[in-house]
């Protein structure tokens, strides 16, 4: 199946309630560190045209957002997830590559970073230009690590004074610090950017 990756608008706010379900079903199926997101912050984020979407027609195949902290000296490319249906066919790397040129275009000062408990967004982290850091290299902004809250390992998170949990912490440097960062061996969609 094709799909068309863009800059989520006020326009797709019709597709939250099966976001934010999308994310229930993962956290409970997966049993493992997923935040939940209430439709009302997803359409914030479609209406300030910090997230990304993929859709095959009408049909919805994945969605990530841009968070800003520490007064946008670090954004964050979060909840990434793809429809069941749509996995294995290389569209969360689409869909990663496409919101991190967005962030790193949007706020080019900012550092992008990012935590999780997915090997296969490590790795495409990894093709980004992330690396691994200790959770100290990341944003110390109070708000972020609230968000952990709804996620089941938080007792984790604070058992170790937010120095580590079953996520692992990964950070790129800001478009300002390596302009060059080099990514011809990624296809982006340059021209929905």
């Amino acid at each position: 199946m094709d799909a068309s990756i863009e800059i989520a608008n006020k326009l797709h706010s019709k597709y939250a309630e099966q976001l934010s379900e999308m994310y229930r079903i993962s956290a409970t199926e997966r049993k493992t560190g997923i935040a939940q997101r209430k439709p009302a912050y997803l359409i914030e984020k479609m209406e300030s045209g910090n997230a990304v979407i993929a859709l095959s027609g009408e049909q919805l195949v994945g969605f990530c957002y841009i968070e800003t902290w520490s007064t946008a000296k670090y954004v964050a490319n979060s909840g990434l997830i793809i429809d069941p249906r749509f996995r294995k066919m290389g569209y969360a790397k689409k869909i990663k590559q496409f919101v991190f040129q967005l962030a790193r275009n949007k706020y080019p000062e900012a550092k992008v970073f990012g935590i999780t408990t997915s090997l296969a967004v490590m790795k495409i982290n990894s093709d980004l230009g992330y690396k691994p850091v200790t959770f100290s290299e990341l944003t110390q902004d109070e708000t972020f690590w609230n968000g952990c809250k709804s996620c089941p390992n938080y007792d984790i998170l604070i058992r170790n004074d937010r120095k580590l949990c079953l996520c692992t912490g990964m950070l790129a440097p800001s478009k300002i610090e390596k302009p060059d960062l080099d990514l011809s061996h990624l296809i982006i969609e340059k021209n929905k950017i």
